[in-house]
């Protein structure tokens, strides 16, 4: 199938764009044996690593949110396939140090096959290294085994708190707690409009007909079970919201922390009238919605729709959130 866009031998397309994501921020990060992306200025060792790991293709995640305050390495998988083990693990001895190193996993089958040897193999050889692995995707209901919910673009505040926390020098212990605590009091909802293509050779991965919309369609076109007629912004936010409150058990007078992932083809217009309503609804039940963000961080080429993102959060949660950060696509 022919394709429209700017790209040129499809075999080379994740070299090519994380050559070029080292080169417009030379500043901030930098590109290490072909797929690891690290810190141009790294932190002191005395201080904990931050590295999460996978496919290329939804960019600016993962890779654009190395950086001071949040993550110290990435490791950078071909479109939208985990990066093998080995690679992996190459990364973990490069950061090896007596602070020890979190790695954060989102739980799709590629990523956590490749996390998990690669922990196995590093703890044999004495790395201190501990997991998060992000699944807060409810579309398969609220109730549903951990297990079976998928990482989607939570992982990104995520990276924010636990960076944050390293940085402030706290034990890879207390990041954990930290990070743990966080990562069980988030829950995201997608919705599609359109799937995307393979920018390698340019197959359909979801088709959906021109008066649908699907939500819970995962950032791979993985079925969500939500197909509907196309609702308006305002209806298609509240149906979002809903599920989500349910699943974080955020109440009046709790803090939260929404963000609209656009992922791909849907304008800052778009996202921007879903969150207004969204927030809305949240002020209504006597949430107090901290300024959030609106945007794409992790996208699916382009796909049309959205990631609503909600976070309960704890005070330590909106203080990590607001230290300082200088990734590329996200400073603070």
């Amino acid at each position: 199938m022919a394709m429209k866009k700017f790209i040129n031998d499809p075999a080379n397309l994740t070299k090519e764009l994380l050559e070029g994501l080292a080169l417009c921020y030379s500043g901030r990060v930098k590109l290490v044996n072909e797929k690891i992306v690290v810190r141009t200025t790294p932190k002191d060792e005395s201080k904990v690593a931050i590295i999460t790991l996978g496919g290329a293709g939804h960019e600016p995640a993962l890779s654009g949110f190395v950086g001071e305050g949040m993550l110290d390495a990435s490791v950078v998988g071909d479109i939208f396939a985990a990066p093998g083990a080995p690679k992996v693990l190459e990364t973990l001895r490069m950061f090896k140090r007596e602070a020890g190193i979190l790695l954060v996993t989102l739980n799709h089958a590629g990523d956590r096959m490749s996390a998990s040897k690669a922990l196995r193999d590093a703890q044999k050889e004495g790395i201190k290294v501990v997991e998060i692995v992000t699944h807060e995707d409810i579309s398969a209901g609220v109730d549903t085994p951990i297990d079976d919910k998928r990482g989607l673009a939570g992982c990104i505040p995520l990276y924010k708190v636990v960076g944050a926390a390293a940085e402030a020098g706290k034990s890879l212990e207390e990041i954990v707690e930290i990070g743990e605590r966080f990562n069980g009091q988030m829950a995201t909802l997608a919705v599609a409009m359109t799937g995307c293509t393979h920018p390698q050779n340019g197959g359909a991965i979801a088709v959906l007909p021109d008066d649908e919309m699907e939500i819970g369609m995962g950032q791979h076109g993985e079925a969500g079970g939500g197909r509907t007629k196309i609702l308006s912004a305002d209806e298609t936010a509240a149906r979002m919201i809903a599920p989500l409150v349910q699943a974080t058990g955020v109440k009046a007078g709790d803090t939260a922390l929404l963000i609209i992932n656009g992922v791909g083809a849907t304008t800052l217009m778009e996202m921007l009238i879903v969150y207004r309503k969204a927030a809305q609804i949240l002020a209504a039940k006597g949430v107090h919605v901290t300024p959030g963000a609106c945007g794409e961080y992790l996208t699916v080429q382009e796909m049309a729709g959205f990631q609503m993102i909600l976070c309960k959060l704890d005070p330590d949660h909106a203080d990590y959130l607001k230290a300082k950060a200088r990734s590329p696509y996200w400073t603070a």
